[in-house]
């Protein structure tokens, strides 16, 4: 007799910015929850009766805020606004586009807000008036026995129950929903950080493996200018060796001090030969140990795969857990319906019986 509706959330409002949260250690510094500009928007829950701002970035909630008479959005600037969640422990702040996109979404802020406080007012007003008529319904039974024709107040009163029993396993399954979501969105960004870390090592692996190759092929250019510098150096040593056998001064003294130059000159690059050759030595060792540290990536991710692995079996599960919860909440709604309009039938056939003995006593 009284059909039980559920209405989905509907959008009043929606806008374009890109979302920050306050730095939860310092208080002070904005951290961007979106890469670019999504889409914020106001929704209305008509079964609870409350307005939340919701905005999805890809499949994660980035806010869900539900709005109280007592947030209060502020303009930090021409092109930016914040309000806090108290319940999130936390303050979001939305940067627009153009200064007019900012002042509509703060007009409609505060219109939302004036109609969560007037909601709660309402709701308060009918508890107290709840509580009134229960006080006085037993000194007041003979003045409204001809109001007992309509459904009584226990007809009401029985669906509200149902509601709010069925609000609380929306909340407890919402909350389940919430959780498992977190749980993966973990799990996918550790993925993603050792991904990245992955592709890091393997860049500077390539980069390694490329300078290695180059130092090995100038090594060896190396060696071979090397063995020619030592057979130019032997050879430079015998012209000395044999202008000294023939004596003589003058030109020949010359052309020693010339040729002890040049070999200075040559062992003097052979030194730096040999330096160069030791930095390179170094970086091979480095490369070896970036091979290490790559292959510990590697390890990491895959036990990061076999967590995920085992978060989603725990998520179907948890789904199936979830569906079944669903099904047995249905299966109980339909038995309090039935028994509710069993409740009514009842109460109908004892109000007649009732008027029918109030007109046999008259008679």
């Amino acid at each position: 007799m009284f059909p039980h509706h559920r209405e989905r959330e509907q959008p009043i409002f929606s806008a374009r910015a890109h979302v920050f949260q306050i730095d939860p250690t310092t208080k002070r510094n904005w951290i961007p929850a979106s890469k670019h500009a999504v889409t914020v928007s106001f929704f209305y829950d008509a079964n609870r009766n409350v307005y939340r701002i919701i905005s999805v970035g890809g499949t994660k909630a980035i806010i869900n805020c539900t709005v109280t008479p007592s947030m209060t959005f502020t303009k930090t600037s021409q092109k930016f606004g914040q309000w806090a969640d108290s319940r999130a422990n936390t303050v979001y702040g939305l940067g627009f586009a153009t200064e007019q996109q900012l002042h509509q979404f703060s007009e409609k802020f505060k219109e939302v807000k004036d109609a969560a406080r007037l909601a709660r007012e309402k709701s308060q007003d009918k508890e107290l008036a709840n509580t009134a008529l229960t006080i006085a319904a037993p000194q007041f039974s003979q003045d409204l026995s001809d109001e007992l024709q309509s459904p009584p107040v226990m007809c009401v009163n029985g669906p509200e129950d149902k509601l709010f029993r069925s609000q609380s396993a929306d909340i407890t399954l919402s909350s389940e929903k919430e959780r498992i979501k977190k749980m993966l969105s973990e799990g996918s960004i550790c993925e993603m950080n050792l991904e990245a870390e992955l592709f890091t090592l393997q860049d500077s692996n390539s980069k390694l493996v490329a300078a290695l190759h180059e130092a090995n092929a100038n090594v060896e250019q190396w060696k071979k200018q090397l063995a020619a510098y030592q057979e130019e150096t032997e050879r430079l040593r015998d012209q000395v060796a044999e202008l000294e056998a023939h004596g003589g001064q003058g030109p020949s003294d010359l052309l020693k001090d010339e040729l002890t130059q040049s070999l200075e000159e040559l062992e003097a690059l052979l030194k730096a030969k040999d330096e160069e050759i030791h930095i390179l030595q170094s970086k091979k060792a480095d490369y070896h140990e970036m091979e290490h540290e790559r292959d510990e990536a590697i390890h990491r991710l895959r036990e990061t795969e076999m967590r995920n692995s085992e978060l989603e079996r725990r998520i179907q599960n948890s789904e199936q857990n979830l569906n079944n919860s669903l099904e047995e909440r249905d299966r109980m709604d339909s038995e309090i319906q039935r028994a509710i309009e069993i409740l009514d039938i009842k109460i109908f056939d004892l109000n007649d019986l009732r008027q029918s003995l109030v007109k046999l006593i008259d008679k």
